[in-house]
């Protein structure tokens, strides 16, 4: 069994279900061998994340999401023509969940109180027969037809929500695109706040961003985020976002999408040998918000593996999920103390988590 076990913030484990068609209880090879010669997703036949290559790597929590955007007859990005359809398939993705739980794949973390009985419990477990805990987190906010639902979700178990994701949003801006929050938004917001559900940073435009951060009161995270000074795209957080993500006591996930961890990458030509995308780039990330910090309590893993793309956009070093924990000896060769290696596999996610939830 690996050394630390890892909380990973965030890991589209239901779209690949749902939307890509896998059965994450397979292995990855059988899950690899049933999309071979399938093109109607440029990362067909190579997943790198399924239940058992997590317990493999101690991944012992996870922050999974519910997506679906919904599209203006104008926008060219995928997605669903009216909010209710987006809605009805974040409820197919839900039930997905909940199935998982019940052939003991999955747990369901919602509190404290469940987050420590699982901890507890996956430290005294025999592996591989250890339920993975996860907490669900919705990747923008379209799919609320109103703002009123956030209260139907919050019910059966939501925690997180990144208002936006790519393009614009119905309550928000998110990545390519500007502009300020939607009034409904700022509504959106403020329900958030009253529900105590945790704001993800990830996604907002710059406008967005900084217009959220005003309003907003409660705790923020940016679940799967790396950093614009060393890969220049509004994707990724300015120094100046960094500073102020720091200030309210956020934690910022590494993610693993190589065109994010290394600058001109040119998606669906670029690989990852030629561009040098090693899990090494990782920590150049980790060190610019730690130099920014002057600490290393505000960085941790938001892999997104699997988010849309798989190894041909992964680091040539990363096989399967479980290679995350190869981080720790790469964070050692860079001189990060056993305690700080501790802080970004787990504990600074946890320690986030137990203030929100205190």
């Amino acid at each position: 069994m690996a050394n630390h076990f890892i909380v990973d913030a965030h890991l589209d484990l239901s779209m690949n279900a749902m939307e890509w068609n896998r059965d994450l209880r397979n292995s990855i090879s059988k899950i690899r061998e049933r999309e071979n010669g399938m093109t109607d997703k440029p990362d067909r036949g190579k997943g790198v994340v399924n239940f058992e290559e997590l317990r493999k790597g101690n991944v012992a929590v996870v922050v999974a999401t519910q997506i679906a955007r919904y599209v203006t007859p104008d926008n060219p990005l995928p997605g669903w023509n009216s909010p209710e359809q987006a809605w009805a398939q974040t409820q197919g993705q839900h039930a997905w969940y909940k199935e998982m739980e019940l052939s003991g794949e999955l747990t369901p973390i919602t509190d404290l109180e469940s987050l420590e009985k699982h901890l507890t419990k996956w430290k005294t477990e025999t592996y591989p027969g250890k339920a993975i805990g996860y907490i669900l987190s919705l990747e923008g906010a379209d799919s609320m037809v109103t703002v009123e639902y956030l209260e139907k979700a919050y019910w059966y178990g939501l925690r997180a929500l990144g208002p936006a994701h790519y393009g614009p949003g119905r309550y928000a801006m998110g990545t390519d695109a500007s502009g300020g929050l939607r009034p409904k938004g700022k509504e959106l917001l403020k329900e958030m706040e009253r529900l105590n559900i945790i704001l993800d940073a990830t996604h907002l435009c710059d406008e967005s961003f900084w217009e959220a951060l005003d309003i907003f009161k409660g705790h923020v995270w940016a679940s799967h985020h790396n950093c614009r000074a060393l890969v220049n795209h509004n994707r990724q957080l300015s120094d100046e976002m960094i500073k102020e993500l720091i200030n309210r006591g956020a934690v910022i996930g590494g993610v693993l999408d190589a065109w994010m961890m290394v600058p001109d990458w040119i998606r669906g030509k670029s690989n990852p040998h030629e561009m040098n995308c090693n899990l090494e780039k990782l920590i150049d990330h980790y060190d610019h918000i730690c130099q920014i910090a002057g600490n290393a309590n505000h960085i941790g893993i938001g892999s997104d593996l699997d988010g849309a793309y798989g190894k041909e956009q992964s680091p040539y070093d990363l096989e399967t999920i479980a290679d995350l924990q190869n981080i720790e000896t790469l964070l050692t060769n860079r001189g990060y103390s056993q305690k700080d290696i501790e802080k970004v596999m787990h504990g600074n996610w946890l320690r986030f988590l137990r203030k929100a939830w205190a």
